[in-house]
């Protein structure tokens, strides 16, 4: 007799299966209709592909398109379809990895001849649907090294065998096929490739073999995948309307910022616009500090190498820091990519007291990452960033208090943002760690019940803590519900102890304190990024680089204007002014597509009266002619009380 499993489903029901039994089996007992919608299993809440044998007890979720994860399997079958379109119209493609992540879209690299063409995508597409269309089943297949080392040989995949030597001695090998295609994979994939209701391609560009400069040169092809035509429609929509606000675009557009990888990869060329907008941001934060009891320092940008053995860093992330010799004889010099182990040091100088903590040192200073040059996008991955850091250094049952003082800072910035929708989410130990389990129990505890506490709900993001603390990470979504993280408050659970920090404690004994990293923004760089692609670079009025410009109908009122100006800029408000022999509607328009909130129009009448006729950006209400003392003080309480809109 076969022994049997006990299987749970969700509305509280059990089955009794065969051990060997597969997720499908368990949704054919359900049902046929269930059976033929299922696309993967969600087995005790982890995913997995519907061929997996269950061998213990465990709960079941079936998983169709109507679940959110359904989409991620259609994506990563989509890649397998792709990666078959690609060789059967180049048979000599080599095929490396796809994509970890398939929430939006997916991905291949090829090693090709040539780069592939607009063309090329449009025939590769082609070929997708006549595989879509052959309705072929996926089939699971769990191999040993051997077997999957003679397959990928046999196919001349020299990438696919390098992946392979990847897989850790002791895991479960499977490859996944449908018709003649097979390749290295975890799954999990559909049942049949017309389960991938719609497919398209979305781009192509160049990369490195494991991203790096110095291996062979591959083509990537992105693209995406839906259940049906009309959520297919609808992603692209969602995509035109992101692309309208990529802050690469909207940031050259607005004058804000250059780039220029043949210069300097990874590092913007901030224009005074562009200026305006960073240092807002930076005297924003600056303001509060006062408030929330931050005092700014200011450390090296370079430092010997042994200041980041002592942190770690210098094992942990060498490949990714500059690194040169100095002149003195086996100097080694490390430019700084964090801020932390210059605070430690810092705080190491000197005998410290429990009266002197918390401490809470803040710094703005810039830091620089070797980040391979295929990672970098824009503002959002770049070498050269700064971060409104800071590290608050505290008695232990100071710690809860301080979290919390993060969640009203984090409030309080990002309600004069306005910013909403922000999701708390707290990073737990990964598999490599630095100090003891029960440590990082109990800090994890901490914060989660702090997320708690300020009246978020709080997601678990399991195992992907940084090495030497866990952390609390504000997450926003943006125009295609992507989740990027702003703000973050982490634990630390090695530094003090690997830099022997120390403070004398109410028992006059030596205690060591516990460290808090904290961000509010986290990098400006990707903050800006973001913050573009949120407001399209519609800008609340305190923060706009130019809040007001003012636009004289002719040549006779440039006089009157240029003191309207002038009396606006000596209330310290960014005021521009055009003076070209334009008409006044095209001045107007000029003004609303560089996203200015306030226009100024001075004529022959407002000229002679003192006045002007103020125009809000994106508003059709006429608003009476001001005089400027009124004006004035009321852009000045707007800006100086940081409100979203001029007038209010």
């Amino acid at each position: 007799m076969s022994n049997q499993i006990t299987v749970s489903l969700p509305d509280g029901k059990t089955l009794s299966m065969e051990d060997g039994s597969t997720v499908l089996a368990v949704a054919e007992r359900i049902g046929p209709g269930l059976a033929k919608a299922t696309l993967a299993g969600r087995v005790d809440g982890k995913l997995v592909d519907l061929r997996t044998p269950l061998r213990t007890d465990c709960g079941i979720e079936i998983v169709t398109a109507r679940d959110p994860e359904g989409g991620n399997v259609i994506r990563h079958s989509a890649e397998h379809v792709m990666a078959d379109a690609v060789k059967r119209l180049f048979p000599d493609a080599q095929i490396d990895a796809g994509r970890a992540d398939h929430s939006e879209k997916f991905q291949y690299d090829f090693l090709v001849d040539r780069p592939f063409t607009p063309e090329d995508l449009e025939r590769i597409e082609k070929e997708m649907q006549s595989i879509i269309a052959e309705k072929a089943p996926f089939e699971r297949r769990v191999v040993d090294r051997e077997e999957a080392r003679a397959l990928f040989r046999g196919l001349d995949e020299e990438l696919k065998l390098s992946r392979l030597d990847d897989i850790p001695d002791g895991e479960e090998i499977t490859v996944f096929q449908h018709g003649d295609f097979v390749d290295l994979c975890r799954g999990p994939h559909v049942q049949r490739s017309d389960q991938i209701g719609a497919a398209t391609l979305l781009e192509v560009s160049g990369t490195y073999f494991r991203g790096d400069e110095r291996g062979p040169k591959l083509q990537r092809i992105y693209g995406t995948a839906f259940s049906s035509k009309k959520e297919l429609k609808a992603y692209l929509a969602r995509i035109e309307e992101a692309r309208k606000r990529d802050h690469r675009r909207v940031g050259v557009a607005l004058g804000l910022f250059q780039l220029d990888p043949a210069i300097s990869p990874g590092s913007p060329f901030y224009l005074p616009k562009g200026v305006a907008l960073y240092n807002g941001l930076v005297e924003f934060i600056r303001e509060l500090y006062p408030k929330y009891g931050f005092e700014e320092i200011l450390t090296p940008q370079l430092f010997r190498s042994e200041l980041f053995k002592r942190s770690g860093h210098h094992d942990k992330f060498y490949d990714d820091m500059y690194w040169f010799a100095g002149a003195d004889e086996d100097e080694e010099l490390g430019m700084k990519a964090m801020n932390c182990p210059g605070h430690c040091h810092l705080f190491e100088i000197g005998k410290r007291s429990y009266r002197e903590l918390p401490i809470r040192w803040a710094e703005f200073s810039r830091l620089h990452r070797n980040e391979r040059s295929g990672t970098l996008t824009g503002l959002t991955r770049v070498r050269s960033f700064a971060q409104d850091d800071a590290h608050i250094y505290c008695e232990p049952d100071q710690v809860p208090g301080e979290v919390d003082a993060f969640f009203r800072m984090v409030r309080e910035v990002y309600d004069k943002l306005g910013l909403e929708g922000v999701e708390m989410a707290v990073s737990t130990r990964s598999a490599e760690f630095l100090g003891e389990p029960e440590d990082w129990d109990v800090a994890e505890k901490v914060l989660i019940e702090a997320v708690e506490r300020a009246g978020f709900v709080c997601r678990i993001k399991e195992g992907e803590a940084a090495f030497y603390a866990p952390k609390v990470e504000a997450d926003f979504r943006d125009v295609l519900g992507r989740a990027w993280t702003l703000g973050t408050v982490q634990i630390d659970m090695a530094m003090p102890g690997r830099f022997g920090l120390r403070y004398v404690g109410r028992d006059g004994e030596l205690h060591q304190p516990a460290m808090l990293h904290r961000a509010v923004l986290g990098s400006l760089e990707r903050f800006i990024a973001i913050y573009i692609e949120h407001t399209g670079g519609d800008f609340p009025f305190w923060l706009a680089p130019v809040q007001v410009i003012v636009l004289p109908i002719s040549e006779k009122q440039s006089e009157y204007a240029r003191a309207v100006q002038g009396r606006l800029r000596d209330q310290r408000l960014r005021v521009g002014i055009d003076e070209r022999s334009e008409t006044l509607n095209w001045k107007i328009r000029e003004a609303e597509r560089q996203k200015i909130p306030l226009s100024l129009v001075v004529g022959e009448q407002e000229a002679s009266n003192g006045t002007v006729s103020p125009r809000l950006r994106r508003s059709k209400d006429k608003i009476p002619v001001m005089a400027m003392d009124a004006l004035t003080a009321m852009l000045v309480a707007a800006s100086t009380e940081r409100k979203m809109g001029p007038l209010e």
